[in-house]
């Protein structure tokens, strides 16, 4: 970071289907409108990072699959560049029940936060000018968009309607002011870009 001070953000990016659901029954992805361009919308967000905020749940096994990505000889310059940087940039773990431990791959780039103190500790690093970003887990993130803390929220909506699953959002009342809607380049995928902050 330079000398210059400069004010971070929180930005959180969703993938949903038209119905507002992030994934399927009982977790599963494999209904969810996902698309090539998917990847490469969450590289563009990733290089503009310092630090990726997850839940518990999907973070080691996110950092195991990019880690076996990143080792992978016919892996793609795409998902190698994600790989590095999923791998390589600061991570805050938002969780009352995980611990890292010092043999813990992601051990040397990442940090747990409990759920009551997520919000006061993404305020600071805001403060001391950190970009942060986060994807999916709406568990983890509805909580942070009511406390006043997600500064910009990305909704990609895809071509397909599941019927049941995990909504979105399910969360009291949120003011949004639209940013920007747009067709995500060569795909279905509708992005409508939000200030949090109403």
């Amino acid at each position: 970071m330079s000398s210059e001070s400069r004010e971070g953000a929180f930005v959180v990016s969703v993938l949903t289907s038209l119905d507002g659901y992030f994934e399927g029954p009982g977790g599963d992805l494999s209904p969810m409108p996902f698309e090539d361009a998917f990847n490469t919308h969450n590289l563009e967000l990733l290089r503009q990072a310092d630090t990726v905020v997850y839940g518990s749940t999907w973070f080691p096994n996110n950092f195991r699959h990019w880690s076996a990505i990143a080792q992978d000889q016919k892996s793609g310059r795409r998902d190698v560049d994600t790989a590095r940087l999923v791998t390589t940039l600061a991570s805050l773990v938002i969780s009352d029940s995980m611990t890292i431990g010092p043999g813990d791959p992601w051990a040397p780039t990442s940090s747990v936060v409990a759920r009551s103190e997520a919000p006061a500790e993404i305020a600071r690093r805001k403060a001391n000018g950190e970009s942060l970003l986060m994807f999916g887990s709406a568990t983890t993130w509805n909580p942070l968009l009511a406390a006043g803390v997600v500064d910009e929220l990305i909704v990609l909506v895809g071509a397909a309607m599941l019927g049941e699953g995990s909504k979105m959002y399910t969360g009291e009342r949120a003011g949004l002011r639209l940013l920007e809607a747009s067709v995500v380049p060569d795909s279905e995928l509708v992005k409508l870009r939000y200030d949090a902050r109403c």
